[in-house]
């Protein structure tokens, strides 16, 4: 796997670290000691990519959308990563740190998740290991994302509504930080995106990478080149996003784009453009980009995708912005809303929330009719259908 530049504490740049509690340093030092050489061992590469093969479905394709290529004048590639087992790329990271976590000796995992899919890919994962498995997500969440709800509890997770602030993503991943907190013997936290205090940040952009491997080794056998002129990803915390980007960030050919949710508008206080108003900070323990105000309290993000309604934003993707290594675009709900209905129009795919706005940044750009474009379509939109129906129907 290509490195990407990170100090031996866990900083891109100035973003980065683990800002952690005295009562997490144990585990987290554990983490930091130990996730790389498991990761390098014969047995769990062995595991996991038998997993990722035969049981998740990989690699998901890598599909030329005709219509796409036509209206917007390049060739534009999605990558299907609605089609893994439980919809959506969350399943990568989930799997790689159960597996982790068994082979360090936890038999619990606690984990947190905003539009559900995180928290389904890791009740999934938790049941074909063998690991209890407790999720936290947010009131507001458990109502608009009720689908996913029952399938966590299907497979046997323990669903805990956090009732604090908005009842959102950001509420959610302090709770299971609580309780991880509380159970730090036995416990293992699987955080869904490239957030929190390192290594998670790596150790999550890693498991996703399987994303740009593939799509370099898809896009070779199609085009005859194996690096495209664009890669296109949404952003919340950024875990589809750093997936897509890591085996390009070295790439002088590759332009890496973003989407982050603008939510109601960036001037209407129902954001969550973390990048294009945030400031530095401190959020679940790491030092990036954040919403808040002027006395460093955290201000309360939205988005229309409960995927992204985070105040917060990876450090890589802090460190990305900061040196115009990648360009990020803010996508209002109206904006991912109109760029979904293209989508199911054209394609016949019915895109979760999050990637639409992905797609929505499609009619910002100019491109040459020879420019490739990789979309990384991150998940389906099952668990969105009922937020299609109510605007449009």
């Amino acid at each position: 796997m290509a490195e990407y530049e990170q100090t031996k504490d866990g900083f891109y740049g100035k973003f980065g670290g683990a800002y952690i509690p005295e009562l997490l340093y144990n585990n987290v030092n554990e983490l930091q000691k130990n996730y790389k050489k498991i990761m390098a061992t014969a047995g769990f590469r062995k595991e996991l990519s038998a997993l990722l093969k035969d049981y998740v479905g990989r690699p998901t394709p890598l599909y030329f959308s005709r219509a796409l290529s036509e209206k917007y004048g390049a060739r534009i590639f999605l990558k299907r990563e609605d089609l893994n087992h439980t919809g959506a790329h969350k399943i990568n990271n989930a799997l790689g740190q159960a597996l982790l976590a068994k082979m360090m000796g936890k038999q619990k995992i606690v984990a947190e998740t905003g539009a559900g899919q995180h928290g389904v890919a890791t009740a999934t994962a938790c049941t074909l290991l063998g690991l209890s498995c407790v999720v936290f997500m947010g009131e507001t969440d458990i109502k608009r994302q009720a689908p996913n709800v029952a399938r966590m509890k299907m497979l046997g997770a323990t669903v805990i509504p956090s009732m604090s602030g908005t009842r959102t993503l950001k509420d959610a991943t302090n709770d299971a930080i609580r309780y991880w907190i509380n159970h730090a013997d036995d416990t293992h936290y699987i955080i869904g995106s490239v957030v929190g205090p390192h290594p998670y940040p790596d150790m999550v952009t890693r498991f996703q990478s399987v994303i740009s491997k593939e799509i370099k080794s898809q896009l070779r056998k199609q085009t005859g080149e194996s690096e495209p002129d664009y890669v296109i990803a949404c952003v919340g915390g950024g875990s589809n996003a750093a997936g897509a980007f890591y085996h390009f960030l070295k790439s002088k050919k590759t332009i890496l784009i973003g989407a982050e949710a603008a939510g109601k508008g960036i001037a209407s206080h129902e954001t969550a453009a973390t990048l294009t108003i945030g400031s530095v900070g401190i959020i679940h323990g790491s030092k990036t980009y954040l919403m808040q105000d002027a006395d460093g309290q955290i201000t309360e993000p939205y988005s229309i995708s409960a995927g992204l309604d985070y105040p917060g934003i990876g450090p890589l993707h802090a460190h990305l912005h900061e040196t115009k290594q990648a360009r990020y675009f803010a996508i209002s709900d109206q904006e991912a809303l109109l760029a979904a209905r293209e989508l199911i129009q054209t394609d016949g795919i019915i895109p979760a929330l999050e990637s639409a706005h992905a797609f929505a940044v499609l009619p910002k750009m100019k491109f040459k009719k020879d420019d490739v474009v990789v979309i990384n379509l991150s998940g389906r939109g099952d668990k969105d259908l009922d937020t299609y129906l109510k605007h449009w129907f």
